[in-house]
């Protein structure tokens, strides 16, 4: 299927089929919003220029999302380093192709202000700790994404589902997950930066890997752990338990929701590192759960500017996840990105993303994805919809 608005990096034969089976149909969306403190490290993100910026990110994206650039916000957007929010672009499609819209808050610092599904999460620590979460609030989370995905795959008769995110620092606590099971990801992130901080990700990852290993056990019991642990063989961390120590509430939610889901529709996971992590993770429990699910209704859909990002690798992370014991049931999945550009945009917020600033968020490269499945939307249509929302936006808040 020649198609130049959306490119098929991995598993390009079954990635061409599930967009050949959804051409036409109309998604729903599906946003799980969470946070970990590790967002509230400085430089870790620019998705929101200071830590206590940063902390009202999701609450901002959330409100945005629902309302649109008019309503007068309680969590305006934050000020960004360059560039502009990504939700201005999932806006953009929703609004115009009335797309339904589903939010959850699976552990946020403080309730948006937005009608939410509240999961009883709670937000996670930071993963350097290796003590994130409390396994109780993960295994809680886990069945609430999987009643969700369940509830709202229901109602898709034709269409499929959409799962984005909003968690800032995800990509570390991904990064975390990835390494977890055994998927070699050191150096393969992306991040909101131009020019992504692997080695301050990557000093964090082993901090807390180090320090889960640790509460494993003591003494030759824990060092005989410690060797199982190393060689990463099959049941050697429990994939719950590892969200716990590392992860965030988001990830667990949406692996849920995915699992349940892709037994009767088509699932998009929208994002890139971050929900290649959540795939690893759908696997990983999979298999040490025995839960079934269909790994071929499930696919990652993202922006050019992650799948191309220079100074990341998803499509080496993408076709590691199948080089890997721990995550047999799945391998690599379809790696979808909607070909987007702003290079002609006239403005220089959105510009930026050329430069390597934000690159995706809030289900922004699935959106464009879904436009052009439905509506058969091409560049100009996205590049005038998503201008519309900035002119909104600019003219609201003078």
């Amino acid at each position: 299927m020649p198609n130049s608005q959306i490119r098929i990096y991995t598993q390009k034969e079954q990635g061409e089929q599930w967009l050949r089976r959804y051409r036409g149909c109309l998604p729903v969306f599906a946003c799980v919003l969470g946070f970990t403190e590790t967002g509230l490290i400085p430089g870790i993100s620019a998705a929101g220029r200071t830590p206590e910026d940063r902390k009202y990110t999701a609450c901002a994206d959330a409100e945005f999302l629902y309302y649109g650039p008019e309503h007068k916000a309680q969590y305006p957007l934050p000020p960004l380093a360059a560039g502009a929010s990504p939700v201005l672009i999932s806006r953009a499609v929703f609004e115009s192709l009335k797309i339904p819209i589903h939010l959850f808050n699976a552990g946020l610092p403080q309730p948006p202000a937005v009608p939410v599904i509240d999961l009883g999460g709670a937000p996670a620590q930071c993963l350097s700790g290796g003590a994130a979460m409390e396994i109780t609030t993960v295994h809680h989370l886990f069945e609430q994404g999987l009643l969700w995905g369940e509830r709202l795959a229901a109602n898709i008769q034709q269409g499929y589902l959409i799962v984005g995110e909003c968690v800032v620092g995800g990509t570390t606590t991904a990064l975390a997950i990835l390494t977890g099971l055994g998927i070699d990801a050191a150096g393969k992130v992306n991040s909101s930066h131009p020019v992504c901080n692997h080695s301050q990700k990557w000093s964090l990852v082993q901090a807390g890997l180090e320090k889960m290993k640790g509460s494993r056990g003591q003494g030759a019991r824990g060092r005989e752990q410690d060797k199982i642990f190393q060689s990463q063989t099959q049941n050697s961390v429990d994939p719950l338990k590892l969200v716990a120590a590392v992860g965030d509430p988001m990830q667990v939610v949406v692996a849920g929701m995915a699992i349940a889901a892709s037994r009767s529709c088509g699932v998009m996971l929208a994002g890139g590192t971050q929900m290649l992590a959540v795939y690893a993770l759908m696997s990983a429990i999979a298999q040490a759960y025995a839960l079934s699910w269909q790994p071929e209704a499930v696919v990652v859909g993202t922006t050019r500017w992650v799948a191309e990002d220079p100074t990341g690798a998803t499509v080496d992370l993408a076709l590691n996840l199948g080089k890997n014991s721990l995550t047999p049931s799945g391998g690599t999945p379809p790696l979808l990105a909607t070909h987007l550009s702003f290079a002609d945009s006239r403005y220089p917020q959105l510009r930026a993303y050329e430069q390597g600033f934000v690159k995706e968020g809030m289900g922004a490269g699935a959106a464009c994805i879904a436009a052009h499945l439905s509506q058969d939307w091409q560049q100009h249509q996205l590049l005038a919809a998503i201008e519309a929302q900035l002119e909104r936006l600019s003219t609201a808040s003078h």
